[in-house]
């Protein structure tokens, strides 16, 4: 069995990134051979619209076309066991980084059919961590782009979960930013206290979505 997971963070060593090793924690304990890939580290682009991927008897229909950096992670995302992608939400959606990789690792599995089925020929369970320095009560409204997402993902990929970390600590001194609107002292006491405990929840989600009932041909 392995678990792949992609840090859709621009930042190194922050929550996401510490939220998806913790996830990748429970894979392995599962027996998973785990692999962690920063996203940010990679030299790529988002869909082009080239159609290459639709093509009547092309040589990349049911995959994108593009040659680049983002290439073997697609490649390698249809032949791993479990899914993990991690983002901040950014302007009410994920990165920029990691709506390029959505774009061409979901669209050219979507057949346009009538019954939208999916191409790939595997089933994949999949887990979404999205952190947010926004408060829980902003999930609903910030955090919409997830049900349309989570429809998505279901219907090409697999099995879908998505875990929200919300109120998440944005900086280690607060006082060098104009961030009056947040709690400084708040904040960090959440980070040492609270934080913790949703990693545990993420070494839970990849116990979870790499144990053996989840892992169908």
């Amino acid at each position: 069995m392995h678990a792949t997971a992609i840090n859709g963070s621009p930042r190194k060593g922050w929550n996401t990134d510490k939220l998806l090793r913790a996830a990748l924690e429970g894979a392995a304990q599962n027996g998973a051979e785990t692999e962690f890939i920063h996203l940010y580290d990679l030299d790529f682009k988002g869909c082009r619209s080239c159609f290459e991927c639709r093509k009547i008897g092309g040589s990349c229909y049911g995959a994108c076309a593009i040659k680049d950096g983002l290439t073997p992670v697609l490649e390698k995302l249809l032949s791993t066991d479990a899914i993990f992608l991690g983002s901040p939400v950014y302007l009410a959606d994920v990165t920029g980084g990691m709506r390029c990789l959505l774009e061409r690792f979901l669209y050219p599995g979507l057949a346009y059919v009538k019954e939208n089925k999916a191409i790939y020929p595997r089933r994949i369970p999949l887990a979404y961590i999205f952190s947010m320095n926004m408060g829980e009560e902003e999930i609903a409204t910030r955090g919409s782009f997830s049900k349309e997402l989570h429809f998505l993902t279901e219907m090409v990929i697999g099995p879908v979960e998505i875990m929200w970390v919300p109120d998440t600590c944005q900086f280690t001194d607060y006082g060098k930013y104009v961030s009056e609107m947040f709690d400084a002292e708040k904040k960090k006491k959440r980070l040492e206290t609270v934080f913790p405990e949703e990693c545990k929840r993420a070494r839970d989600l990849g116990r979870r979505l790499t144990a053996p009932d989840r892992q169908k041909p």
